[in-house]
């Protein structure tokens, strides 16, 4: 508790506390663990809460992001060059690749089904090589960890369900777009989530 009172508490306008509150720990010479054990509360088992915690999580990862870069000096000093590097790529990288996905899906698709040489300006050689390997290969191995851990936690029978990260990554960009645009008229904002057993977060 002296810790996080020397550091100001918890942002309590943040919709994501715990990204924020590691950020202000580290640069000032504080870590974080993860613990060794299980989180045993269900996900959301609902599509429509799942958009709305997913939504939340991407808002106050935005909201994390542009708090902290209201003095980019200041972070860069505070995390160091590489973990800036990290916290650049992560925290504001991730929200961005999950807005523009659904601009890059539409302009593929496009390209596939009219074969329209105006679109081959967008996918020249190199750019199209580096596409092809972050869809195939980057897909591949995110369903492959992931199926890996459900085999180490003896859910192999959930490793089917690997086959359904491209609907993940079209969901996703769903609730990015829809807690970005959140951030415009509702910025602090705590869309609650239900999860199993009825109980609301």
């Amino acid at each position: 508790l002296p810790v996080l009172k020397s550091l100001g508490g918890w942002d309590e306008y943040n919709v994501t506390e715990d990204c924020d509150l590691g950020l202000r720990l580290f640069i000032a010479g504080w870590q974080t663990r993860i613990l060794n054990s299980t989180t045993w509360e269900q996900a959301c088992p609902s599509l429509p809460y799942w958009i709305r915690q997913r939504s939340r999580w991407v808002k106050g990862y935005v909201q994390t992001y542009l708090v902290h870069m209201r003095s980019p000096w200041h972070l860069t000093r505070g995390l160091g060059i590489l973990n800036s590097t990290h916290f650049h790529f992560l925290i504001g990288g991730t929200p961005l690749c999950q807005l523009l996905n659904p601009l890059y899906w539409l302009l593929t698709s496009i390209w596939i089904v009219s074969q329209n040489t105006a679109f081959s300006a967008y996918f020249p050689g190199p750019v199209f090589l580096m596409a092809a390997v972050c869809l195939f290969a980057g897909n591949f191995l995110f369903a492959y960890t992931c199926s890996i851990a459900c085999v180490r936690r003896g859910m192999g029978h959930l490793v089917i369900y690997g086959l359904t990260m491209p609907v993940y990554w079209i969901l996703m960009s769903i609730a990015a777009w829809k807690g970005c645009l959140q951030l415009l008229w509702n910025p602090h904002y705590w869309e609650k989530t239900k999860h199993f057993g009825n109980s609301w977060q």
